[in-house]
């Protein structure tokens, strides 16, 4: 993963395939579609970094996909699909990781229309620059919407994909510094398979009101 424009098109079609049966086993609780969706946008995430592999780096149209799906997309998306998925006792204290990727998406998305990101190859992992303002505050934001709201979720199977994602990026910071945003990705959607493994264990909701017999 992330070590060739091949390694990330294998891996990605693996955790893309994962995402779709995520997808159809969430069917029966559509509450959970968003979250159950993740594992597929991380493993095209995975086939558009091949994309940069293969276009040598750069600003391309790759390169910009890349950084969309990588900075804004997963600020907003995270928060809002565990918020969706938990049950309303504890919805609550979600808001706070919410309203943080709500503003760090806005500033991301914001950065990306106005600055040009750049993809380069360093040996056998990319390195993506945009230069963005105060970036520690951004990056605590995000960290706060993604793995924040995964740790809040009071579900034990996201808690533990929130715990595999952060160690992920702790790896990341210690043995790819230069080219951390491209492993951190890597390693989440690798540990996404958590989530297919947390759908599958999921239970339908138990039907409201009364039925016809009852009525009967």
């Amino acid at each position: 993963m992330c070590w060739s424009a091949t390694a990330d098109l294998v891996a990605g079609a693996g955790i893309a395939a994962v995402g779709a049966a995520s997808v159809v086993l969430a069917a029966r609780r559509p509450r959970d579609l968003p979250l159950a969706a993740l594992p597929l946008l991380l493993g095209v995430h995975q086939i558009v970094e091949a994309a940069v592999w293969r276009g040598g780096g750069g600003a391309g149209p790759a390169t910009l996909a890349w950084a969309v799906i990588a900075l804004p997309l997963p600020a907003l998306w995270v928060p809002a699909a565990v918020l969706c998925a938990v049950s309303p006792g504890v919805r609550r204290r979600l808001l706070v990781p919410l309203a943080a990727g709500v503003m760090t998406a806005a500033a991301l998305a914001y950065a990306l229309a106005t600055r040009t990101v750049t993809a380069e190859i360093r040996g056998h992992t990319i390195g993506y620059s945009l230069g963005l303002p105060h970036a520690e505050l951004i990056v605590v934001g995000y960290f706060l919407a993604t793995i924040g709201s995964l740790l809040l979720s009071g579900d034990r199977g996201l808690v533990l994909f929130g715990v595999l994602v952060a160690l992920g990026a702790v790896v990341s910071v210690a043995l790819w510094r230069q080219e951390y945003l491209s492993t951190w990705c890597a390693a989440a959607a690798v540990c996404s398979a958590v989530l297919c493994f947390w759908v599958g264990g999921r239970r339908p909701p138990r039907p409201t009101g009364r039925t016809r017999h009852d009525l009967g």
